[in-house]
């Protein structure tokens, strides 16, 4: 049994179903149960536990995801840091974010990847509330880094679900085989074996992902 408080407006799982009363939040995850939340329940859920990465299928499955080890923590910020440069020199392009960005695709999942970038004309047809909440759209590009706990099959369902969703290009990073697979519109899959670098396509025009300091 795993359980997690924290203060805000309670979120309790009793017999396969949540509640939401007040004070403090318990959530109670049994092992090898799927526990089935409204998107009001997760957005609570993810506001009273900001530690946590918490996501949501389009089914409504909830799926906590807790925090990385530090090896994948540090393979992350370098990753990101190269994107963030990226985006400051081409800030009329696009946003990027981080892995704590919410996202809520057209199906109704709710997901966070590793680093993400959407253009700047969807991002600007956002009202100024949707920018606050989980960002209603799926992004443009997304990379998803892979720990040691966790299975490839289900990463690459996620990355066939982004493009599902509208993603125009994605990197699913496997440092423990030193692999990289591109996910684009209408296309096979590629799988790059050690690459040293990765470009950004005409996604993010000009960008490459230098992989020297990933392959740590």
């Amino acid at each position: 049994m795993r359980k997690y408080c924290q203060s805000s407006p309670m979120v309790q799982y009793q017999n396969n179903t949540i509640q939401t009363p007040t004070e403090s939040l318990y959530l109670e995850l049994p092992n090898a149960i799927a526990l089935q939340v409204t998107q009001e329940q997760f957005e609570a859920l993810a506001a009273a536990n900001r530690d946590l990465r918490l996501e949501r299928t389009s089914y409504g499955e909830l799926i906590v995801n807790p925090p990385t080890g530090g090896e994948s923590g540090q393979r992350n910020f370098r990753i990101t840091g190269q994107l963030a440069r990226w985006c400051e020199e081409h800030e009329d392009l696009g946003e990027g974010f981080d892995s704590s960005t919410g996202f809520r695709l057209p199906s109704g999942a709710d997901r966070s990847p590793d680093a993400s970038w959407v253009s700047r004309e969807r991002w600007q047809a956002l009202t100024p509330q949707e920018r606050k909440g989980f960002v209603p759209l799926c992004p443009d590009f997304v990379i998803e880094l892979r720990s040691e706990s966790d299975s490839l099959p289900t990463l690459q369902a996620k990355m066939q679900e982004y493009l599902a969703n509208g993603a125009r290009l994605g990197w699913l990073i496997d440092p423990q085989n030193r692999r990289v697979e591109i996910y684009r519109q209408g296309k096979e899959v590629e799988v790059l074996e050690n690459p040293t670098e990765l470009s950004g396509e005409d996604v993010l025009p000009g960008f490459v992902l230098n992989f020297r300091r990933v392959w740590i």
